[in-house]
């Protein structure tokens, strides 16, 4: 057998697009940060894991439930309930994991530094990092916000009615930008889909170890593949891109629905309007970015994705309207206020229409992305949706099983977990390992593994491929 390097080729030739390259007037204080531990504010002898086993982690989830529904007038809840918008912190936090390399995921609290904190996908996620400081303050080092963030969606989605599969405390914080991970070689936020792929009707093709389809985004454009709709094109994508962050089809199209279930898209007003994002902004607006002026910019007015409106009648209530809308109407393109493609339905019963996210005498039609419509027009999420509207608890389950998973997947074995709410279930992606029998020698193993005829080659390639799987992000 001849040999083969066992180092993967064929891969990105670049570190791919600086934060010097996106933002060249920030502040380089690498100078500061030579031989000493500035970036990094804990002790020398602080252990984040054993501090978290101190907390009362009854206390913290009670907290956290109250701030949901504790609105703040500088930026007001939707519906009074900042469920949606702590989701989609905690989902984008977990979401950058990608399989190929094992970096990216909610593991560091990365999600607070350059580039994920101005991403164009995040637009507005600096808000829910600020709603959570009280928390932050109050619990001090015993929390990281790694775990807050993460935490924080899990307790959106029970305090709007979907019960826990389990949450795993542990996440250690970084406190500077992770310069290593790769994310593309594009030079402009959301530049087309193109430039990732060798074909783009063949999503197969995206390079790796990329897994979102544009620069600035968790997964997939909401608008169709390079933001014209089409959605059984945006299924292929979605396929792919949800296979290359470790999730199945039946994973997929759960999360695909419950995400949203809750919540809202925000696009009412003019997106040109928004001023920097918070690494590009003044330094006056402290870590604040996508000032929005018109009409205040926020609840009903705000504007981060494009797409405006809820996707379900009741947007704080975890059910099965997601199914019985998308299901139970024909829906077409429309354009919303700020000019996004988006899909709405055809002749909607006034009382199926959810109310105004800050008024409720008044009613806006819901919608759909286009990834929403490939769940409907797609054979193989399709039939899984039709699973799930069959049998509603099933699907609640696969649901929040999928959210753990999500939520968890590069928090590493299951042995790190820490925590009351850990679940006892062995799960097949935590490659669970029995224990094994300590009662050999060293000697006779060696011995035996060099009569066993396998070349220097391949005893090389095998280490290699077991040492290759440690990822930095955890």
């Amino acid at each position: 057998m001849s040999g083969k390097c066992p180092v993967m080729h064929g891969g990105h030739t670049s570190t791919g697009t600086s934060n010097k390259d996106w933002w060249p007037e920030g502040i380089n204080l690498d100078i500061l940060h030579q031989h000493d531990r500035k970036t990094n504010p804990m002790d020398p002898d602080f252990d984040y894991r054993e501090e978290v086993r101190k907390l009362d982690f009854d206390a913290l989830k009670q907290d956290v439930h109250a701030l949901m529904t504790d609105s703040q007038a500088w930026w007001p809840a939707d519906w009074g309930h900042y469920g949606g918008l702590m989701i989609r912190m905690a989902w984008h936090s977990a979401g950058t994991y990608r399989l190929a390399d094992g970096r990216g995921g909610g593991g560091t609290g990365s999600q607070r530094f350059a580039p994920l904190n101005s991403w164009p996908d995040n637009a507005s996620l600096d808000k829910a990092r600020r709603l959570l400081w009280p928390v932050k303050k109050k619990y001090g080092n015993k929390i990281s916000w790694a775990d807050l963030m993460i935490l924080a969606g899990t307790v959106a989605y029970e305090s709007m009615g979907l019960p826990s599969y389990g949450f795993s405390f542990g996440r250690k914080d970084i406190w500077e930008p992770e310069k290593d991970i790769y994310w593309g070689d594009e030079k402009e936020w959301l530049a087309p889909s193109d430039e990732r792929y060798e074909d783009v009707d063949t999503p197969e093709t995206m390079e790796n170890p990329l897994a979102a389809v544009q620069m600035g985004l968790i997964y997939v454009n909401p608008e169709g593949v390079n933001g014209q709709p089409d959605p059984l094109k945006t299924a292929q994508q979605v396929r792919e891109t949800f296979a290359r962050m470790a999730m199945n089809d039946e994973e997929t199209a759960a999360l695909t629905a419950g995400g949203h279930t809750v919540g809202k898209c925000h696009g009412n007003g003019d997106a040109s309007a928004l001023d920097a994002e918070p690494e590009a902004s003044d330094v006056e607006n402290q870590g604040f970015g996508w000032s929005n002026p018109s009409m205040g910019g926020k609840a009903s007015n705000a504007i981060t994705s494009g797409i405006e409106g809820a996707w379900t009648t009741n947007p704080t209530q975890f059910d099965m309207g997601y199914f019985e809308l998308l299901f139970g109407y024909e829906w077409e393109l429309r354009k919303s206020p700020a000019g996004a493609n988006q899909w709405e339905p055809v002749d909607i019963r006034e009382e199926d229409k959810p109310v105004d996210a800050s008024d409720p005498s008044i009613r806006h039609n819901p919608i759909m992305t286009d990834a929403d419509m490939a769940m409907k027009m797609d054979p193989t999420y399709r039939a899984l949706c039709e699973k799930f509207i069959a049998d509603p608890e099933y699907f609640k389950q696969t649901f929040a099983k999928a959210w753990f998973k999500l939520t968890h997947r590069d928090l590493g074995p299951k042995s790190r977990y820490i925590g009351p709410e850990v679940p006892a279930e062995d799960l097949i992606w935590q490659d669970p390992i029995p224990a094994g029998n300590t009662d050999y020698s060293e000697e006779v193993v060696k011995q035996k593994i060099a009569e066993s005829g396998l070349s220097i080659s391949e005893m090389v390639s095998t280490a290699w491929d077991s040492a290759r799987t440690y990822r930095g992000s955890d």
